[in-house]
């Protein structure tokens, strides 16, 4: 947060716009817990890829799939400012480089850890390891439940949504695709 103080007036003055008494017991410190949260939810605005990765990068012979499923994460919806979560699966296909597999938690950090679309963050994930690591295909499967439509609105709170990003091999060959697909698949029933 830039000013602290003042993104506290800013909170202090929407409890009074909803009709709160921001002075009461309960909600003293409200407003720096809030900016205390907001910084840590959106903590990957000051992070890069390169941080994330780190000296995680290595180079090794592989030529097989290799896939981290279920990397749980949590973000905030850019639209109505409310939380979005689920899990990332993540796959790539190795040149001559491999990523130490926390790699792609962090990497799903960076992106998920700020005001976001999900549509954008699996987007994101995937340009970021296919930088990285220069593989011969990326896949990214990201399903999440949306705050923004369970709590408001419609009101749906079993929906969930899923997005892909495929790049290289995993758009181009679709027995990798299918391969990619049908682990995820497996996952899920």
């Amino acid at each position: 947060m830039k000013d602290k103080k003042a993104a506290e007036g800013l909170i202090r003055s929407l409890l009074e716009q909803m009709g709160e008494d921001p002075d009461r017991e309960g909600l003293i410190r409200t407003p720096g817990r809030v900016i205390k949260a907001y910084d840590e939810l959106t903590a990957g605005m000051n992070l890069t890829v390169a941080d994330a990765v780190g000296e995680g990068v290595f180079e090794e012979r592989c030529s097989e799939m290799v896939l981290v499923r279920n990397i749980e994460f949590y973000s905030i919806c850019e639209h109505h400012m409310l939380p979005f979560f689920g899990r990332v699966h993540i796959a790539y296909i190795p040149r001559d480089k491999i990523l130490g597999l926390s790699k792609l938690a962090r990497i799903t950090d960076v992106f998920a850890k700020r005001l976001q679309v999900q549509e954008r963050m699996t987007q994101q994930i995937a340009e970021a390891v296919q930088d990285v690591v220069d593989p011969l295909g990326v896949g990214v499967v990201v399903d999440a439940a949306h705050f923004c439509m369970m709590m408001r609105g419609v009101q749906k709170q079993n929906s969930s949504t899923m997005t892909s990003c495929l790049l290289g091999a995993f758009r181009s060959n679709p027995a990798t695709r299918s391969e990619f697909l049908g682990l995820i698949r497996d996952l899920r029933s």
